[in-house]
């Protein structure tokens, strides 16, 4: 069928068939779709939407317009994974992927770098001198057989219908359409053969998803493509309206999540490192609850073998580190720590994880554009949290910068202290979807 012809059938909202969508995204690969008949087509996905079935062979379609990989026999049935939206602070996937490994897990996490306020993970390991985030398939496999676990950057081979189709839909208008979205992370999560996939889908107001409806419909059409894939997935809605631990930064987190996996973590870090550890142990098996999978990721920790499959991890891919403590110690430094006092007295009701985000990375902490430069040293250490009493003249904030010249104002801007009682924290998980 011609292009055209598939556009307008779209576009009409006739539901298209798995020939149809197959032919659009084979036509994306090989050039045989220009960029304007990909953007229409982009475009009437936006408006007119697809179901289940159209969005699971758009998946699988994408998915197999590249290479998977392989897996040898002797590792299959225990290859898992985790996927965030992204957020301010959040470092999970770095203590999660050394914890599973520890428990016999297959964890090839084929990670992304940050854009806008939200950090990537892959600029966070590069802020460990040495460390490579690029790997061929066949070196992914070895890792992943040596050591348990690997954090890449995605390869050329794998789905290349999603870099030409991103580029479109990023110029077009068509970002945030579900099963736009669904198809891109899905695909390339499924590429990597899995057996199970926990999704950490962010809400509020420093996540690609501001409201709890928005963001059960992503969950649930992402975790059904995974099941119509056969993988066992699970989406998990966490809140984003404050910054996930007490760091922001790609050398602070590193810094913050060898704190985890010694133990010493923050509570609402440690919170989701053990219920995404729970869920992908359940199942696969070696759990028969969730609070049986929380306790192994505790043991894991306790034992002091996830900090070692960590420095594992990292040696692997190229770090010089002999232990935990030398690797701490070469993490990039700012020339500048500057601390910043509260205004006034009382409960610290709000921290604004997006406007401390946007901040982080004028510092030079993230970018603006890709292709931008990050700076791995730059970021924020929180000495506060959210329903802590705070005085006038106390220090709740740690900037660390690369001049001396830093915006205090706009800083002290991003946090709210009022009057009442001190608040009890919560937990940052709102429901699971399955």
């Amino acid at each position: 069928m011609p292009p055209a012809s598939t556009i307008e059938r779209k576009r009409d909202g006739y539901v298209l068939s798995a020939s149809e969508i197959e032919n659009f995204v084979a036509g994306a690969t090989d050039g045989t779709w220009s960029a304007e008949q990909l953007g229409a087509m982009l475009m009437a996905i936006t408006l007119q939407g697809m179901n289940d079935d159209e969005t699971a062979f758009l998946t699988q379609a994408m998915l197999h317009s590249g290479t998977t990989l392989d897996w040898p026999e002797h590792l299959r049935g225990r290859v898992v994974d985790k996927h965030s939206t992204g957020g301010v602070g959040d470092k999970i996937s770095i203590p999660l992927a050394p914890i599973l490994a520890v428990h016999g897990l297959c964890v090839p996490m084929i990670s992304g770098r940050g854009l806008g306020h939200t950090g990537g993970t892959l600029d966070k390991l590069e802020a460990i001198p040495g460390f490579s985030t690029q790997q061929t398939p066949e070196q992914i496999l070895h890792q992943v057989d040596e050591v348990g676990c690997v954090i890449v950057a995605q390869t050329d081979s794998v789905v290349p219908a999603d870099r030409r189709l991103y580029a479109i839909r990023d110029v077009t208008g068509t970002v945030p359409s579900i099963p736009l979205i669904t198809a891109s992370i899905m695909s390339k999560k499924l590429a990597e053969s899995l057996n199970a996939l926990i999704l950490d889908v962010k809400v509020g107001r420093a996540a690609f998803m501001s409201t709890v409806e928005d963001a059960r419909v992503l969950a649930s059409s992402m975790v059904a493509a995974g099941k119509a894939a056969g993988v066992k997935t699970t989406a998990m809605l966490t809140t984003m309206d404050h910054p996930l631990g007490l760091t922001i930064g790609n050398g602070l987190e590193i810094e913050e999540s060898i704190d985890v996996l010694e133990g010493k973590g923050p509570a609402d870090v440690v919170e989701l490192v053990e219920a995404q550890a729970a869920h992908l142990l359940l199942a696969a098996g070696l759990a028969k609850s969730t609070e049986e999978g929380k306790s192994l990721a505790r043991t894991a920790i306790e034992s002091g073998d996830a900090a070692q499959r960590f420095l594992l991890m990292v040696q692997a891919q190229g770090s010089p580190a002999k232990d935990l403590e030398q690797l701490r110690a070469g993490l990039p430094t700012a020339p500048f720590v500057h601390r910043l006092q509260a205004r006034d007295s009382g409960i610290l009701s709000d921290i604004d994880a997006l406007a401390l985000g946007k901040t982080a990375v004028d510092l030079g902490a993230g970018r603006r554009q890709p292709g931008d430069d990050v700076d791995p040293s730059v970021g924020f250490r929180l000495l506060v949290q959210v329903g802590d009493v705070i005085s006038a003249g106390q220090e709740i904030i740690e900037v660390h910068a690369s001049s001396n010249d830093w915006p205090k104002e706009r800083i002290s801007d991003c946090f709210t202290i009022g009057e009442g009682d001190s608040l009890a924290s919560s937990s940052r998980i709102i429901e699971t979807v399955e």
